[in-house]
């Protein structure tokens, strides 16, 4: 993993500058970290250390995968999506 080194001060700074609302949210979400026992990396994070470039053509990749999925998925959504809004109530 190619990472940059961060310090506790940096976090502390980073929380420092977030709102009062969203403190809970990180407080649990560290807590999270904190707990976790496994010794497995989360997919997530190791697609959050790939290069950028790698990231992009995974992603590009994906979205291709999307594309096709949807085309071939069209008609049966067509059915679901479409059709009145109105409440009958």
């Amino acid at each position: 993993m190619n990472m940059e080194i961060i310090t506790y001060s940096q976090v502390q700074d980073f929380i420092s500058r977030l709102s009062i609302a969203k403190l809970p949210l990180v407080y649990n979400w560290l807590i999270d970290l904190t707990t976790k026992e496994t010794n497995q990396p989360s997919p997530q994070l190791d697609f959050m250390c790939l290069p950028l470039s790698e990231r992009r053509r995974i992603m590009a990749q994906q979205a291709e995968g999307m594309v096709a999925h949807y085309e071939q998925t069209a008609d049966g959504r067509e059915v679901w999506q479409s059709g009145d809004f109105k409440n009958e109530d």
